[in-house]
């Protein structure tokens, strides 16, 4: 089973179209999924969108009634997946944005590549990409010139990107050992992925990269992206997140 994880805050806009998007791609691809979507406290349309999709896709929607933010609502996801997952050393999560700036097509790259022997497949992006948003390319430049600490060891080429596949049995790994009351995530933005990955990169035996091409364009609201305060919470990390990992290109 494909767990396709979804952080949203209101985005009516393209959460249904996401959804649907998805519903098309899996089937293409031929494997059983199960879109969860942790709605964090919308207070646009997002709550009526999903309810009308409950009865044309595999959907399980959880929601939080005050704002927790990215971080924590992944860690949501992450969590009931590992809860859920029948078969953990089979079954897979996949965190995908809400906003429709990363392309449902390429989960099915991520998937391949976990189906072929990885426990984790991280999503990277190619700084040409992101050539003409001036705030993401400042703090990507930022982020690798200052804090070599932080992202200097990370186990993959882009840390910061949060669409990746990860086997169930990595989370429960990880979950298990820092217990139910002590988080993976305390931060947010390109600081929870990092953040992530380097509490689940040591329980995994092999970490994997695949390109992928954000989609700027499609995105119907403004951006949240704030490129000082993201600089700021990556700051904020210990320089210890890393063990050296075998890390496989696509």
């Amino acid at each position: 089973m494909i767990y396709v994880c979804i952080p949203t805050h209101n985005e009516a806009e393209t959460i249904g179209l996401l959804l649907w998007k998805t519903r098309n791609v899996f089937g293409e691809f031929g494997r059983d999924y199960m879109l969860v979507v942790h709605d964090d406290a919308s207070d646009d349309q997002t709550a009526e969108v999903l309810k009308r999709y409950r009865g044309a896709v595999p959907l399980t929607v959880l929601r939080s009634e005050t704002r927790i933010g990215y971080g924590r609502s992944v860690e949501r996801l992450l969590r009931y997946v590992r809860d859920e997952a029948p078969y953990p050393k089979r079954d897979c999560a996949v965190v995908i944005q809400g906003d429709f700036t990363e392309a449902p097509d390429d989960m099915v790259s991520l998937v391949k590549i976990l189906e072929g022997g990885a426990d984790i497949v991280a999503g990277t992006v190619d700084e040409e990409d992101v050539a003409d948003r001036k705030g993401v390319r400042l703090a990507r430049w930022g982020a690798r010139t200052f804090l070599k600490r932080v992202v200097g060891g990370a186990p993959v080429s882009d840390p910061f990107a949060g669409f990746r596949a990860y086997r169930v049995i990595v989370l429960k790994k990880a979950l298990r050992d820092r217990g139910e009351d002590d988080p993976l995530i305390r931060s947010d933005g390109w600081a929870a992925n990092v953040e992530l990955l380097g509490g689940l990169a040591p329980h995994a035996r092999r970490i994997a990269e695949a390109p992928l091409t954000p989609r700027f364009d499609l995105q119907r609201r403004p951006s949240r992206f704030r490129p000082w305060r993201t600089f700021f919470g990556l700051a904020k990390l210990p320089g210890s997140l890393w063990i050296s990992q075998e890390v496989e290109a696509a």
